[in-house]
């Protein structure tokens, strides 16, 4: 695959080709075929462009594992159609995709609209775990649960063959660009950057949604200035297929009150402003400071990376269980153990969890065997993998030591591979 393939989209454009462009963005687990009933009404307005994401569809299994690379991908992909400013609607991780797109190119997006979208899409434990199933037991188990989450149930029994086509849909996605995806939206969170998107928007919730509920939208209008909110009722996640009518309504009035006034062109830069170079008698002063700052940057970032790989329960209970005789200690692992050492990229993190596990084995710390199977599962490694590095421990680490190591990785994996149909707590697929 060249380098332009890969950093471009499947797409299609339909409508007047001198109107004004409107993007739509699909969720996860879906095609653009997900927009088709608004097709009809907004190509009498607009040039419309749908994209489908990596492995859905028809579309290369070229994985993004981020909202932002999302982004730049569907940037890429307008740039090869000489095509600078357009309006935005995106459906939950097409949502997600909008805020990164107003964020990264404010001066391009005119309007945006948001619909069954959140500044945090549940907790990243949630879509990691979902991950890890997913490597174990496939996409059979997400697709079987989907027309629960995507649909009322009022729907759901009077559409069976819309429903069948999402199930469908989502067993067809290629699973490693899924889990990327997943991977994506356990990192999003604009909480703190929704005050810097300066286009009008609109966001949209169905009334029923349980995956990103009204409170979610409601978050995102108080984040957003000037952001207005929409309740469409009898409709779940899936708004734009469930009531195609009332978002295609919604969508044209947004756009048509925000395209001229957006279509004026961004504001002037701010002028740029070069410091004076310090005083001699202050460098002492900065260098400290600077020190300081990169002490903190090490935390900042370890304390990332450590809950990408054990997840956010377990450094909870690590961070608050602490006080100030063990501050340091956990100020002290985050930074070097997790700021210094795991952000390095000599090697990748599946490696890096398969030396881990070895060496727990070898000095028999069981209990952090088990969070670090956990961790070994969300950095890719499959259970077989698992297995094969505990047989390979038993050669050099001796049977003993092995065999308690086995009865630890069975428990974990057993408790994190199980999908979700069998569990009691139903905690896994929260949606996206």
């Amino acid at each position: 695959m060249s380098d332009t393939t890969a950093k471009t989209l499947q797409h299609r454009l339909e409508g007047p080709e001198h109107a004004p462009l409107l993007v739509l963005g699909p969720a996860l687990g879906t095609t653009w075929h997900m927009w088709d009933r608004q097709i009809p009404e907004l190509t009498r307005h607009w040039r419309v462009l749908r994209f489908d994401l990596p492995g859905h569809g028809g579309s290369p299994a070229y994985s993004a594992d981020s909202a932002d690379a999302f982004a730049e991908r569907l940037l890429a992909t307008l740039d090869t159609l000489g095509i600078e400013r357009f309006g935005y609607a995106g459906c939950a991780l097409g949502g997600a995709i909008g805020v990164q797109l107003a964020l990264r190119a404010p001066q391009r997006v005119t309007s945006l609209a948001l619909i069954s979208s959140s500044p945090r899409f549940a907790t990243p434990d949630s879509w990691r775990q979902r991950g890890v199933v997913i490597r174990t037991n496939g996409l059979d188990p997400i697709a079987r649960t989907t027309p629960e989450h995507w649909f009322t149930s009022t729907f759901a029994a009077a559409q069976p063959a819309i429903v069948e086509w999402a199930v469908q849909m989502v067993r067809t996605t290629d699973p490693g660009c899924y889990i990327a995806a997943c991977e994506a939206l356990a990192s999003f969170d604009a909480r703190a950057s929704l005050d810097r998107i300066g286009v009008g928007t609109l966001v949209v919730a169905g009334a029923d949604d349980q995956v990103t509920p009204p409170a979610e939208a409601r978050a995102l209008v108080a984040g957003i200035p000037d952001a207005r909110l929409a309740i469409v009722p009898g409709a779940s996640h899936l708004t734009p297929v469930e009531q195609p009518g009332a978002v295609t309504d919604l969508l044209i009035r947004h756009f048509t009150t925000t395209w001229q006034e957006s279509a004026a062109g961004p504001p002037a830069p701010a002028p740029v402003i070069t410091p004076s170079p310090p005083q001699a008698s202050a460098v002492a002063e900065l260098e400290s400071a600077q020190a300081a700052a990169a002490r903190t940057d090490a935390y900042d970032t370890g304390m990332k990376v450590r809950r990408e790989v054990l997840g956010d329960a377990h450094v909870d209970r690590a961070t608050e269980g602490s006080d100030a005789f063990t501050d340091d200690f956990q100020h002290f692992v985050t930074r070097y153990a997790w700021g210094e050492v795991w952000t390095r990229t000599g090697i990748d993190r599946r490696t890096r969890s398969v030396i881990t596990l070895t060496a727990l084995v070898a000095r028999g710390h069981l209990d952090e065997l088990a969070f670090h199977t956990r961790a070994a599962l969300r950095n890719g490694l499959t259970p077989d993998e698992i297995k094969e590095v505990l047989l390979h421990t038993a050669v050099y680490c001796g049977v003993p030591a092995a065999n308690s190591a086995f009865a630890v990785a069975q428990r974990v994996i057993r408790e994190e591979t199980t999908p979700e149909d069998r569990r009691d707590a139903g905690a896994l697929v929260d949606g996206e």
